[in-house]
Formats: structure tokens, sequence, C-alpha cells
């Protein structure tokens, strides 16, 4: 998998490319400055990228900027922004581009290589990844919609769909049967008014879809 790494920390930066290379990926380019990146994207045109949110120069949103702008240039982009904190207003910007091919994972969430990685190819496999925290916080933001409708469980449920996760891994987490997750899945469809679709990411997307009408 060819990747592209946009990081300021040069520390991060190095452990990230030692990190891929050796797992088996190979980094194209890296980039230091909120800049340098939709050239570095445009030009490799990488399986994914990884990048962070606040880059220099300005230290605000410059990744992501640059994410979005290469997702215009480059239809279907694969991006996995990293962030220091949760930030909502930038996941929301990130999610209202489309969420096929999109994650927004917390920084802390780099130091679990396995989850990491795992979700990194999600990501350039066109699914979505999205920290357990940055999903927690879209879906407890609004008051007096269709989610305060769900069950603990089915809340549960949706929160696991929207990482990312299948339904044998829902299951393993909740420690229930499969079938037991998709009566919840099927619930959740049904108070959410949307099609009882239970196929892969689609589910997810669709998932994602109805957050970011919320957000």
């Amino acid at each position: 998998m060819r990747v592209v790494i946009a990081e300021d920390n040069a520390l991060l930066r190095e452990g990230l490319v030692l990190l891929l290379t050796s797992s088996g990926h190979e980094v194209v380019a890296v980039a230091g400055s909120g800049p340098e990146v939709l050239p570095a994207l445009i030009e490799h045109r990488p399986d994914v990228a990884v990048l962070d949110v606040r880059m220099p120069p300005g230290f605000r949103d410059e990744g992501l900027r640059a994410a979005l702008a290469a997702r215009k240039e480059i239809p279907g982009l694969p991006v996995l922004v990293l962030s220091q904190y949760v930030e909502e207003s930038y996941a929301a910007e990130l999610l209202g581009g489309g969420a096929s091919g999109v994650g927004y994972l917390l920084k802390d969430r780099v130091g679990r290589v396995d989850e990491f990685l795992d979700a990194l190819e999600r990501v350039a496999a066109g699914g979505t990844a999205l920290d357990p925290e940055v999903v927690t916080e879209l879906l407890t933001r609004r008051r007096d919609s269709p989610l305060d409708f769900l069950t603990p469980r089915e809340r549960e449920v949706l929160e696991l769909m929207a990482e990312g996760h299948d339904n044998a891994t829902i299951a393993k987490t909740l420690v229930v049967t499969e079938r037991s997750v998709s009566k919840h899945i099927g619930n959740v469809f049904l108070k959410l008014g949307l099609p009882p679709s239970d196929s892969g990411h689609r589910r997810v997307l669709a998932v994602l879809a109805y957050l970011n009408r919320e957000l």
C-alpha cells in the first residue's frame, strides 16, 4: 500500500514511517507543513493519506484543508486524519465531503499499533474508521433527535458500526450472538428511518450520512 504522511512533529512522523514500512507498506512522500501536502498528494496519488489536522504555518486546520482539497482533485482519495483532540467541527467537515474512504482518529490511537493499522487498511479499502471518542461526541451533541429513541444496547451497536466494525466483531465486543446484533441493527435502521441494509460498508456509510445531517 502506497502512503503519503503529513505530520509536522518529526518524532511522530518518523515513527509513522517506521511503523508503516515495517508493516510492508511504502511511504512515497512525507510533508511537514500545510503547503507541502496537496502537491505531494497530487504528484503521488497514494492509496491512502495520513494527515495531521493542525500543521504549520498557522497550526489551525491546514492538514484538514489539504485533505478536503485533495479529495476534490482526486475523487475517492482515502484519507485518515489524525488529531490531538476530539474536534467536532473538523470531523463534521470531513464527513460532509462523503464518508467513503474516510478516517478520523485521535493521535493516541497510533500507539495501539494493531488498531491503527486495521483502521488504515479499512480506510484504504474505501471503508470508515472513526475514533470511538469521536463517535461518542457525534452521537451525544444533539438532543431531540431520533437517536434519543435508541436503547442503550442499540446505541452501543450504532457506535461500533460507525467505527467500521462488522457484525462478528460487534458480537464479540458486546458478548452477544451475531443474530442479536442483526436484530439490533434492524431496530436502529427502523428508528432512524434508514433502509434496513446490512451489507458491509453500506450500512456504515448510511449511519454516517445520518450523523452528518445531525451535525
